[in-house]
C-alpha cells in the first residue's frame, strides 16, 4: 500500500513507526525463512497467564516472566491463530505506511473474510481478534499505541488542567457538565500536560459518582482533577493517571465501592494486572491511595442498613482470593479492611452516603479522610 504523502508526524513519532515496522518484518522473514529452509514456520509468543506473572516487590508493580508458547503453522489445534496472526501484522504494517489508526472494532473487520474454498471465517467474533492483537503487542514488543490501534474512549475528566490532544488546546476547567471524554491513546506524542494547578487527582469508580463530585464543583474548591473509568478503568485511563502522577507528580487517591469488585479496580490501578503485566511500567502507580468506601464506614458514618448489599458466595471466594494477592498478603491495613468486610457479611456503594445526604461524600466523607490522611495504600 502507497505510503500517505503529507506527514504531520514527528521525527520522534516517524522514528517510532520506523522500529515498529522492522520487527514486524523480522516476524515475516523468520516466518519466510523457516519455509524456505524447509523447516515449520512458527511464533513465539509469550504467555499471559498468571503463572508467568512476577510480583517485583522492589518495584511495586506485576511484572511478565519469560515463558513463551509457540504457534505452529502445520499444528490443526495452531494454524488458525498462526492465520490470524499473520493478518493482523500486515493490517497494522498498512496502518502504519498510511500514518493512520483504527479502533479495535475496525481491526476486527478489516481482517474479518471468509477464507477461499471454506465455509471457515478468519475471526469468529472480536474478541477472537482483539486476543490476537494483544499477543503482537507482547512479541513485538510494541504497545498498542505503537500499532496504530486504539480501543473504544471511556471514561471521563475534569479539572484545573490545560492540555494539547492531538494539536487542540482543551482547558478542562470549561468542560460542562458532561467533562473531557479520554482518549484511548494518551501518549505524549498525542497529548501533552501545558498548565496545570491541580494538587492532586481524585479518581472514582462510576459515572454518576463523577457527576455528583463534578456538580458539587470539588475540584474547584479542593483545586484538583476528577477522572472516573466506567467501573474498571481503560487502558487509556490508566495511563492518563499514571502519567500525571510521573510527570506532574501528583499523588492518585481512589474512591471505589467497598466490595471485591472495588478492591480488585484499586489493585489493578496500583500494581497492574495479570493480562497486561507487559505494559505495567506504563500502567501502574505504585503510590496510589485508596480513600474509600471502607467496611469501617456503615458504623463509623451512621449508615442505614438499607445501603447494605449482601454478600454472596462468589463475593467472599473473591475476597479471599484478593486477600491472597502477594501485595495484599502481608499488608495488615489491607487485611484488615478485606476482613472486616467479610465479618460485615454486605458490601457498599460509594452511592451508599447518599443515605446521610446528597452532597455528604464531596463535602464531608472525602475532605475528611484526604485532611487525617485517612487511606489504604
Amino acid at each position: 500500500m502507497a505510503k500517505s504523502k503529507s506527514s504531520g508526524l514527528t521525527s520522534s513519532v516517524k522514528d517510532r513507526d520506523a522500529r515498529t515496522l522492522s520487527k514486524i518484518k523480522d516476524l515475516a522473514d523468520g516466518v519466510a525463512k523457516a519455509a524456505l529452509g524447509g523447516k515449520e514456520p512458527r511464533f513465539e509468543i509469550p504467555t499471559r497467564t498468571r503463572s508467568n506473572t512476577n510480583w517485583n516487590k522492589k518495584k511495586g508493580i506485576l511484572e511478565m516472566g519469560d515463558a513463551t508458547s509457540e504457534r505452529l503453522l502445520f499444528n490443526l489445534n495452531q494454524a488458525k491463530q498462526f492465520m490470524q496472526t499473520c493478518l493482523h501484522s500486515s493490517s497494522i504494517k498498512d496502518l502504519i505506511e498510511v500514518e493512520k489508526t483504527l479502533s479495535l472494532r475496525g481491526m476486527f473487520y478489516k481482517g474479518l473474510h471468509t477464507v477461499a474454498g471454506t465455509k471457515e471465517k478468519t475471526f469468529a467474533d472480536q474478541a477472537e481478534s482483539d486476543g490476537i492483537l494483544e499477543d503482537l503487542e507482547v512479541s513485538l514488543g510494541a504497545l498498542r499505541e505503537e500499532l496504530h490501534i486504539f480501543a473504544k474512549k471511556k471514561g471521563t475528566m475534569i479539572g484545573n488542567i490545560t492540555i494539547i490532544d492531538s494539536g487542540d488546546e482543551i482547558d478542562c476547567r470549561k468542560m460542562g457538565s458532561g467533562g473531557y471524554s479520554i482518549p484511548s491513546i494518551v501518549e505524549p506524542d498525542v497529548m501533552q500536560f501545558k498548565k496545570c494547578e491541580a494538587k492532586f487527582v481524585l479518581h472514582v469508580e462510576k459515572d454518576t459518582v463523577w457527576g455528583r463530585f463534578n456538580e458539587d464543583k470539588f475540584w474547584q474548591k479542593h483545586n484538583c482533577i476528577l477522572t472516573e473509568g466506567g467501573g474498571q478503568p481503560s487502558r487509556g485511563v490508566r495511563r492518563l493517571l499514571q502519567r500525571l502522577n510521573s510527570e506532574l507528580g501528583l499523588p492518585i487517591y481512589c474512591l471505589l465501592d467497598c466490595d471485591p469488585w472495588g478492591h480488585y479496580i484499586f489493585s489493578v490501578i496500583k500494581q497492574g494486572s495479570i493480562s497486561l503485566a507487559f505494559e505495567s511500567n506504563r500502567l501502574a502507580i505504585p503510590q496510589a491511595k485508596f480513600i474509600g468506601v471502607r467496611s469501617k464506614d456503615f458504623t463509623a458514618c451512621g449508615l442505614s442498613e438499607d445501603v447494605q448489599i449482601a454478600l454472596n458466595d462468589n463475593d467472599i471466594k473473591r475476597a479471599k482470593e484478593i486477600a491472597a494477592y502477594p501485595w495484599f498478603a502481608h499488608h495488615k491495613g489491607w487485611q484488615k479492611e478485606i476482613q472486616g468486610l467479610l465479618d460485615n457479611g454486605f458490601k457498599m456503594e460509594v452511592e451508599a452516603m447518599i443515605n446521610k445526604g446528597i452532597s455528604y461524600v464531596t463535602e464531608e466523607y472525602v475532605p475528611a479522610r484526604l485532611k487525617a490522611k485517612d487511606w489504604l495504600d
